[in-house]
């Protein structure tokens, strides 16, 4: 984990690239106390761990299905059941952390990468089960940034400095062409490009983030210090954006973009990271 002294920062967005209705905004300064986030992602290891220990079942195995994205499925696998508003997302029978794109599907060659299709209550479970805690957004914003002000990603403010991809984002034509140009059609491993300044992988394209606040679009500015979000909700906050975020329809790829999913979904494109108090991390 890294740890993250207490102090100050600006946190959201309202610059052009960010989404108002989202609630990035406004900017405000947040004070946080000291706290340690995991580096990287939980991997599909440590979950792999997490179970043998426990017997936990994931929400997705007890339900017995989840939604993937089909331009990960095979060319000849059946038709299923797509989202109304995103058709590219398809309900798979089976879908689950450990095959991740339903049967056939397997974490076997991909250990070390971020594990999918976790609801925020099996990230809850295992972040309590690890002694830490889910990151607040605030948390997850203020590590994500590395100590940089004002930029949308965690090294600056050009999507690919000098050219080089700096995260796994889609490249192309979304949904129908994915170049892969950073490497990746899929997820990749949780260590993979280069960390931000505070020493945290991949806190922006990947997989989507789960955090432990209630998402709303309005912020209680009175709550500067260690704000925790609304007291109840819906819909949770996640943060970072995922390898299928594209310029053209979901450019929230960066530290201040945020996402809402409700508590118990599970998608081929959310995981999740721990933090803790210093006085109680692992």
């Amino acid at each position: 984990m890294a740890a993250i002294a207490a102090g100050s920062f600006v946190m959201g967005s309202v610059d052009e690239l960010s989404y108002p209705g989202d609630g990035e905004g406004p900017l405000r300064e947040v004070t946080l106390s000291a706290y340690e986030i995991d580096v990287c992602a939980v991997s599909n290891q440590d979950f792999a761990v997490f179970v043998e220990a426990t017997g936990y079942e994931t929400e997705s195995e007890r339900i017995g299905w989840s939604f993937v994205f089909a331009g990960l499925l095979p060319d000849d696998f059946p038709p299923t059941h797509a989202a109304a508003d995103a058709p590219w997302w398809r309900a798979v029978e089976g879908a689950s952390w450990r095959s991740p794109e339903g049967p056939g599907s397997s974490v076997d060659e991909r250990w070390d990468h971020p594990v999918v299709q976790v609801s925020w209550n099996d990230a809850l479970a295992y972040a309590e089960w690890a002694g830490c805690s889910l990151p607040t957004e605030a948390q997850w914003e203020r590590a994500a940034r590395g100590g940089l002000e004002s930029e949308p990603y965690p090294w600056g403010d050009a999507l690919t400095p000098g050219g080089e991809h700096r995260m796994n984002v889609w490249q192309g034509v979304f949904p129908t062409e994915n170049l892969a140009e950073d490497g990746w059609t899929g997820t990749c491993p949780v260590d993979a490009f280069e960390p931000n300044s505070y020493g945290l992988f991949n806190v922006t394209g990947n997989v989507w983030e789960w955090c432990s606040d209630w998402f709303d679009i309005y912020h209680d500015l009175s709550v500067s210090s260690d704000p925790t979000g609304p007291a109840d909700g819906d819909l949770r906050v996640l943060k970072g954006g995922s390898f299928l975020c594209h310029e053209s329809y979901c450019l929230r790829y960066r530290t201040a973009a945020r996402l809402a999913l409700s508590p118990d979904s599970a998608t081929s494109n959310t995981g999740f990271r721990c933090a803790a108090s210093q006085s109680s991390s692992r």
